[in-house]
């Protein structure tokens, strides 16, 4: 083993802590990948004796703690560490690695950095093609010493504090060609040597306060002399004024986004000439003027011009007011136009005719789909495919008039239902590409069966939002988007996660789009806390018993509600850790009803365990015997959950094994050596010292209650009802033990 240059286990879902010793173990090691897994604790100091390391990727682990020295690691050329919870430590580490000279990629996004960046980042090497710091809390200004790095090709200080200007040093950086700035609080003048960057592709700059005019003196620079090469610009969401400069246009543009700012004047004419353009918005502006109608929309899937009240067109084939030039040649237009008699076209005649039959029959089959559904004469599950058949209808009707030779506006935003809380009142499928910066991977955060969940914040609101899109092509991904919007319905309560809107429109290639957006969670999932050794130095990391039981109870209430006050009753069939959600005060809300099914009368038996969903080792035993869905299967699952919370164990674990279920282990245990099989980390904690008393009045009866709660036959289990009653009285025997926070 002393020998190995090469140890790689990424993308296995393992955890536990990397060995302490490793880099001694190991001396010879130059590569080493642990990638996409579970591992926790801090990052061993001992990697410094690895003198050979050349790739470290410890990305997207459970890695807390400061960054280690890596100094002595002269050969480094790729340091990989995004996604964990480690801290800069006043960024020595930063200064340590003036010694990597060879150093290519430093990646550190969605981390916990705080601080101010400090000048000697430019020390690190001269060779540095990849700074990543997306994600963090860096204050300050951006150190004008970072124009050094010459050979840098992407830079992304995005999602940050950073303050100040953009140092106009950044023109120095000459190859730079992914430049991410966005979600900070920047203000002043974009540096017009930021065009000195000749092999720029992709350049964000939105949401900050930038201010001034777009940098338009660009007759000396080759930026534009040979060609721009690049394709997306984003400079939305900021304070910039004046005209659109005539330089700004270049053929090869994908996307331009100058949204929310205080631009003015005509829209220029060369956006006719883009004809690689894929998006562009310009929404809420100043601009006025004509829209230029000449092949102006025909190359771009989405334009957005709205918030312009000063715009209008010439054409009827745009959605905007039809005017002449200027606004008086408007209303003496309008006026005349009511003097004249009105000749209707036949197609107009012919959708006068067929649409108030075809509304009243749409009206008429939704009365009785409803009536149908409120006697419980079929499940809400059980009518999607004829949702979607009634959508296609309804999308051909919306095609009749091009069908029939009319004019049509293009397709803009679709109205959303407002929020339940009034917070978030619409949101648009462009206002979901700018918060997840068109879906990128560095703000997805998970992924679920039926699509994936994202990180972001609209402009309007501040905040970060958790946005699920669903994945349409996924089988089940329609029933899990109309199954959680019918929660949304019929739910109203403090332990349930509920969306706080939806969007439902056409995306930019006019497929079917369909998302959820939902408060973030800070304090993330019950799964991260349970198994993350996040304890030393990090205290809060560390769940408590009272807080244990405060979850427990939380969730079991939450159950309580959907099982015998939602009708018909409600059952989540995939309750476990990852979906149930801790906010900033630590309140468990229960999450994901994708899976979740109403429990009508006629409801059908499963055919197989995919139907009902859920998890391995969180499943009730009687699914896989095809029994019927019924509230004892959430039962079974809460008492797994709760025998996991207090043992610290996942139902998986390799400790079970050969038949041997959590259930049976604990079981084994109970009730003389439970002691014993307690949760190493909350029992550690300072003020907690498990006496026998303390034992029989709290521990005792939450490990009976979940092994009742798990009982291989439904019969044998508790109602939720019951489970909720048991433990109030266990919080408040523990509450009587004396004053610990819950």
């Amino acid at each position: 083993m002393s020998s190995l240059t090469y140890f790689s286990l990424g993308n296995n879902r393992l955890v536990g802590q990397i060995p302490s010793d490793i880099g001694n173990s190991l001396p010879k090691l130059q590569i080493l990948k642990f990638q996409n897994s579970k591992f926790e604790g801090q990052i061993p100091t001992s990697l410094s004796n690895a003198t050979n390391l050349i790739q470290l990727d410890l990305s997207n682990n459970l890695m807390h703690g400061s960054i280690p020295s890596l100094g002595l690691l002269a050969n480094l050329n790729q340091v990989r560490l995004g996604k964990n919870s480690l801290e800069a430590d006043h960024w020595a580490f930063l200064a340590s690695m003036e010694n990597c000279t060879e150093l290519i990629e430093l990646s550190l996004q969605w981390n916990l950095l705080d601080g101010i960046l400090p000048s000697s980042v430019s020390n690190i090497s001269t060779n540095l093609q990849a700074l990543v710091l997306r994600g963090n809390q860096i204050s300050g200004r951006i150190p004008s010493t970072i124009g050094k790095l010459h050979n840098l090709y992407i830079l992304d200080l995005s999602i940050n504090k950073l303050s100040g200007q953009i140092p106009s040093t950044i023109g120095n950086i000459s190859h730079l060609g992914h430049f991410f700035l966005d979600d900070n609080n920047l203000s002043g003048n974009i540096p017009i040597s930021i065009w000195q960057c000749t092999e720029l592709l992709e350049l964000n700059f939105s949401i900050n306060d930038l201010s001034g005019l777009i940098p338009s003196d660009l007759s000396s620079s080759p930026f534009y002399s040979r060609g721009s090469t690049l394709l997306v610009v984003d400079f939305s969401h900021n304070n910039l004024t004046g005209q659109i400069p005539e330089s700004f246009g270049s053929n090869n543009m994908q996307q331009v986004n100058l949204s929310r700012n205080e631009l003015s004047g005509p829209l220029p004419e060369f956006f006719r000439r883009m004809t690689m353009l894929e998006l562009l918005d310009l929404s809420y502006n100043n601009f006025e003027g004509p829209i230029p109608t000449d092949c102006f929309f025909q190359n771009t899937s989405a334009v957005f011009l709205e918030g312009n009240k000063k715009l209008y067109s010439k054409s009827s084939t745009v959605s905007f007011p039809i005017c002449g030039s200027t606004s008086d040649s408007t209303k003496s237009n309008n006026e005349a136009s009511l003097t004249k008699k009105i000749h209707l076209p036949l197609q107009v005649i012919v959708l006068l005719i067929l649409v108030p039959p075809l509304t009243i029959l749409l009206f008429l089959v939704s009365w009785v789909l409803v009536t149908l559904w409120k006697r419980r004469v079929f499940s809400f599950s059980q009518c999607s495919d004829l949702f979607k058949r009634c959508n296609y209808v309804l999308n051909w009707c919306s095609g009749m008039p091009s069908m029939l030779g009319l004019p049509q506006p293009k397709r803009r935003r679709v109205p959303i239902p407002p929020s339940n809380n009034g917070t978030l009142k619409k949101v648009s499928y462009s206002d979901i590409i700018k918060a997840t910066n068109w879906f990128s991977s560095n703000h997805k955060i998970s992924s679920t069966q039926t699509g994936s969940i994202y990180v972001g914040r609209f402009k309007s609101e501040k905040r970060l939002v958790a946005i699920k899109v669903f994945n349409l092509n996924q089988p089940g991904a329609y029933e899990s988007y109309f199954i959680e919007c019918e929660v949304l319905r019929s739910t109203r309560h403090r332990n349930i996660m509920r969306p706080l809107t939806l969007c439902s429109t056409l995306d930019h290639e006019n497929h079917e789009f369909k998302a959820l957006i939902f408060k973030f969670m800070v304090n993330g999932s019950l799964e991260r806390w349970l198994h993350s050794e996040q304890h030393n130095g990090i205290p809060d990391r560390v769940l408590c018993l009272g807080q244990r039981i405060s979850i427990a109870t939380d969730v079991a209430t939450a159950l309580d509600y959907i099982h015998n006050h939602v009708m018909p009753p409600l059952v989540h069939c995939d309750l476990k850790p990852s979906n149930i959600l801790l906010d900033v005060d630590i309140t468990a809300l229960l999450g994901d009803f994708g899976s979740a099914k109403f429990l009508f009368p006629d409801l059908v038996s499963p055919e197989s365990l995919a139907d009902i969903g859920g998890t391995i080792g969180y499943i009730a035993p009687e699914y896989g015997m095809g029994s019927q869905i019924s509230t004892g299967g959430d039962v079974y699952s809460f008492g797994v959950l709760l025998l996991e919370m207090l043992t610290g164990k996942q139902p998986t674990d390799d400790t079970f094994a050969d038949g041997v279920s959590i259930h049976n282990f604990v079981d084994s245990m109970f009730p003389d050596r439970v002691a014993e099989i307690l949760d190493p980390y909350m029992t550690h904690e300072e003020h907690q010292v498990y006496t026998a008393e303390w034992l029989e009045a709290c521990i005792k009866p939450l490990v009976a209650l979940g092994l009742s709660c798990s009982m291989v036959s439904s019969k044998d289990r508790p109602g939720m009802q019951d489970v909720c009653a048991k433990l109030c009285a266990v919080k408040e025997t523990f509450l009587q033990f004396g004053d610990f926070s819950l």
